[in-house]
């Protein structure tokens, strides 16, 4: 079972301000729909409620949370990494999927950092303000793919999506 980073990250390490992206990429949003249908999506609480469609469908979504009394319409609500992980590898082979798609947000990311085997990075390319920071150490991953796109229409910058795994004995 594979744990799968979906994030977007820019240039200066910003992916979130106020609890929002601060950029707009419409032409990403197909690539994140590809990566996460059908497959279990483990998100914070913050992050669950900062989507615009929630909850994301055809996806189960598993929400990670300290309140413990917190509720989610079409969400599993857990109090722990290891509860919402035995909730992904149950949900994964039900689906007969492979991964696990872990999605933010930035306490989310530090949690189950040494557990990721692979990072789907939507490379943006601004440096915009944030509060919010994803740093990938290039010590531990190994780039495998890089497509670079300008931005489109429905687009504030250009972007580049990016894999990366685990380096072998990281």
């Amino acid at each position: 079972m594979e744990i799968v980073f979906v994030v977007a990250i820019a240039e200066n390490g910003v992916i979130g301000a106020g609890n929002a992206m601060p950029w707009r990429l419409k032409s990403d949003m197909a690539r994140f729909k590809a990566l996460t249908i059908g497959k279990p999506v483990i998100m914070g609480r913050k992050t669950f409620e900062s989507l615009p469609r929630r909850p994301l469908p055809r996806r189960t979504n598993i929400v990670i949370t300290r309140d413990a009394a917190y509720r989610a319409n079409g969400a599993i609500v857990t109090t722990s990494a290891a509860d919402a992980d035995a909730i992904a590898r149950g949900d994964a082979l039900r689906r007969s999927v492979a991964e696990i798609a872990v999605i933010g947000g930035a306490e989310i990311f530090r949690q189950w950092l040494d557990r990721a085997d692979r990072l789907e990075i939507t490379e943006v390319h601004a440096r915009p303000e944030g509060d919010t920071h994803f740093d990938i150490d290039k010590a531990e991953w190994d780039e495998v793919e890089r497509i670079r796109h300008p931005a489109g229409p429905d687009d504030s910058a250009d972007f580049s999506y990016v894999t990366y795994r685990r380096r072998r004995g990281h």
